[in-house]
């Protein structure tokens, strides 16, 4: 059996923490900034963790992750 392949687009937007889970950056931080409101900004800094139902696809194209 061929080792598997990541999927290396995923492995540069995703780390996983301690216990397994994944964690992401979020979106909409990029550009047209001005007409968003500095809490939003703010907010928009954290990482977040991905949704359950999107994991474990995820954790399918990162398995050495």
């Amino acid at each position: 059996m061929p080792k598997m392949k990541t999927k290396r687009a995923a492995a540069k937007r995703f780390k996983a923490t301690g216990t397994g889970k994944l964690k992401r950056n979020k979106a909409y931080k990029s550009h047209i900034l001005t007409k968003k409101s500095p809490k939003t900004k703010r907010n928009l800094r954290k990482p977040a963790i991905t949704d359950p139902s999107n994991a474990k696809t995820m954790k399918k194209i990162l398995p050495y992750l």
